[in-house]
């Protein structure tokens, strides 16, 4: 530890002179202690902007998470609508739309969802009845 009379002891919060960098291993001015005048030909920080050394703050979704939602996809709406007019499409756009939400971070997994229970609905209204014979596939 150094004191006050060693010759090569240090203020920590000593203001450093104009127109020098601040020590990034130095702490923060104190709130409400000024910082140093800008050195002569350099242009003073704006209004609001954070003193030098503090960086800006960062926006955006954080690191290692999904991207920004960018909206509701597609094919889970087509999926919905599908399940009740083709059903088929109903469950390939489903599938379609949950791999593309996971992917991308998009919006619509409930419409995807609720495409796909429909479109087996259907799928298995159709087994049971063609399994009973209430169902016939021919032309005549």
């Amino acid at each position: 530890m150094t004191t006050p009379e060693d010759p090569g002891a240090q203020d920590p919060f000593a203001t450093p002179p104009p127109g020098s960098t601040p020590d990034p291993n130095q702490p923060p001015p104190a709130y409400g202690q000024q910082s140093p005048p800008p050195a002569y030909g350099q242009q003073p920080p704006a209004y609001g902007a954070p003193p030098p050394g503090y960086g800006q703050p960062q926006y955006g979704a954080p690191y290692g998470g999904p991207p920004m939602s960018a909206g509701t996809n597609g094919f889970a709406i087509a999926s919905l609508i599908c399940a009740f007019l083709c059903w088929p499409l109903g469950i390939i756009f489903g599938f379609i739309a949950k791999s593309q939400i996971k992917q991308r971070g998009q919006g619509g997994d409930g419409l995807a969802t609720a495409g796909l229970v429909i479109s087996f609905i259907w799928l298995a209204l159709l087994i049971i009845l063609s399994a009973t014979g209430n169902v016939t596939f021919s032309s005549n």
